[in-house]
């Protein structure tokens, strides 16, 4: 990481990367994938790539945010059936950044969240949704994960674009809000936590990025804390749509720039 990239941002910049902060703590307690916005704002003001060490941390803060806030309702099964398939997809999104340029990610992963938005629009049209999680037990249920899994372990590593292939996978599973909220706060900061090593080791975190990091995370904490208002006061079916709206709005910006 080199510390000009860091420290020569234009005021308007820090500002950008400021409210980028503040939606992930919303996105965190609120509309989970609305951080798509928030690394393609990242990916805007600093190098793709550089920007995704810098973005790390400040999504670990709004996970603790998120797990302190929705503990009790964390579906653990989920959670397990998940975690295998996850870490096969870091792995492999590990090695995709050792030769992968900016352009490459970016595209790559627009598509990715662009084609499970449409897949789980699909999805949503022709069958109802499990009206409790326990229902992906199933084979065709387990085969999913696997495949959720892999996709989000390697958009999580690659651009920490994870949050929407988890929260279509959560919606496709038949989660409402609260079940929603609280298995995937636990599943990123887990996630999170054990990309860290990952990014350290290719250079995308030192101590230069961490102190751009620490000017950043405060407004996590207003974005948690006005998501965690917000989401009582929006419906499941609302919910959904933003869910799915942040996905392709995400991936569009990824997919344009």
């Amino acid at each position: 990481m080199n510390m000009m990239t860091l420290w020569h941002i234009t005021g308007w910049g820090f500002v950008a990367l400021a409210f980028a902060a503040l939606l992930v703590g919303f996105s965190k307690t609120a509309v989970s994938g609305a951080n798509t916005v928030s690394l393609a704002i990242f990916a805007a003001v600093l190098p793709a790539k550089a920007s995704t060490g810098v973005l790390l941390p400040i999504l670990i803060a709004g996970d603790v945010l998120a797990v302190l806030t929705y503990r009790r309702h964390a579906h653990w099964p989920t959670l397990w059936r998940l975690f295998p398939a996850v870490a096969a997809g870091v792995v492999l999104g590990t090695l995709f950044l050792v030769w992968a340029d900016d352009g490459i990610v970016r595209t790559s992963i627009g598509a990715i969240l662009l084609l499970m938005a449409g897949v789980t629009v699909l999805r949503r049209r022709t069958a109802d949704a499990a009206d409790e999680p326990d229902g992906v037990a199933t084979r065709s249920g387990r085969i999913k994960a696997r495949s959720y899994g892999v996709l989000g372990g390697f958009t999580t590593m690659v651009a920490n674009a994870g949050g929407p292939v988890m929260s279509l996978y959560l919606l496709s599973a038949g989660f409402r809000k609260l079940g929603f909220l609280g298995t995937s706060a636990f599943f990123f900061l887990i996630v999170n936590v054990a990309k860290a090593p990952f990014s350290a080791g290719l250079g995308l975190i030192d101590g230069h990025s961490l102190l751009l990091d620490l000017a950043l995370v405060a407004f996590v904490v207003p974005g948690a804390l006005l998501g965690k208002w917000a989401v009582h006061r929006i419906d499941q079916r609302l919910f959904e749509r933003l869910v799915i709206a942040a996905t392709v709005v995400g991936g569009l910006q990824l997919l344009l720039r």
